[in-house]
């Protein structure tokens, strides 16, 4: 019997190759990522009522700030995840670059929205508590002002792409190392409250020290957490599956005619 020619230019997932490596491929990658995408979107929604539930009826209502400090169960976790995704893009990008990995740049592509999300909402966010607690929207602190550095760098990386999009390669490879330049601005964002003396306030939570804050806002800080590390998994997963399948439309094709396949 004659094998259609996309099933022959792409074979099965596990001749590509041993254990999970196998799904470095765009094509193994594709459908895992199809299977994925419901379980962690379903995580993100319940974790993030459950977080929203402790955060703003469980929690008590701080003494010196109100109840304005609830904030804060949204703000940090955004905060961390705009720094975390920007982390896991370097890594992408330098993969990328050493082995030449045509997922790792796919996958660098995907997170960079999510990621200009959640910088976004950091800044909005810390608008939001900056005005009652400060008295200004905005002013030029060291975090701020790196914060806001790091939208440019996430903006910049995503109009690299769509200008060089015509030319895959050469958007890939500049948009990898915009970001590997672009990732000593995250270090500068953590430790800005150590290095120099800034309205912002230190870290709540520390990995060396006991939390500064009572163990309920500890744990609906936690549960945003999950619930924004999920809801990035899912989405930069549905993101890469457009790009495998604009890119390489083909192993979409042998996928769908494998399982569809007697």
């Amino acid at each position: 019997m004659h094998k259609h020619p996309a099933l022959d230019a792409y074979p099965p997932a596990a001749a590509a190759g041993a254990g999970w490596l196998r799904y470095a491929s765009p094509a193994a990658f594709y459908p895992l990522a199809g299977r994925m995408i419901p379980w962690l979107a379903l995580g993100a929604a319940l974790f993030a009522a459950a977080g929203l539930y402790v955060g703003l009826v469980v929690a008590p209502t701080d003494s010196q700030q109100g109840e304005v400090y609830r904030i804060l169960f949204i703000h940090v976790g955004a905060a961390w995840m705009s720094m975390f995704l920007y982390l896991v893009m370097a890594l992408y990008a330098a993969l990328g670059l050493i082995f030449n990995t045509r997922l790792s740049f796919m996958m660098m592509r995907a997170l960079a929205p999510t990621g200009a999300l959640f910088t976004f909402l950091t800044l909005w966010t810390g608008a939001l508590w900056g005005k009652p607690t400060w008295g200004a929207w905005w002013v030029w602190d060291a975090r701020l002002t790196s914060e806001l550095i790091l939208l440019f760098l996430y903006l910049g990386f995503m109009a690299l792409q769509a200008a060089a999009d015509d030319d895959t390669q050469r958007a890939d490879r500049g948009g990898a190392i915009l970001v590997l330049a672009g990732v000593i601005n995250v270090p500068i964002i953590y430790f800005s409250v150590r290095w120099w003396s800034t309205l912002h306030q230190g870290a709540s939570i520390n990995l060396t020290t006991a939390p500064s804050m009572a163990h309920i806002m500890v744990t609906s800080m936690l549960l945003m957490v999950a619930a924004f590390w999920l809801y990035s998994a899912a989405a930069a997963l549905a993101r890469v599956r457009g790009i495998i399948a604009e890119r390489e439309p083909g192993a979409v094709r042998a996928g769908r005619m494998r399982r569809e396949a007697p």
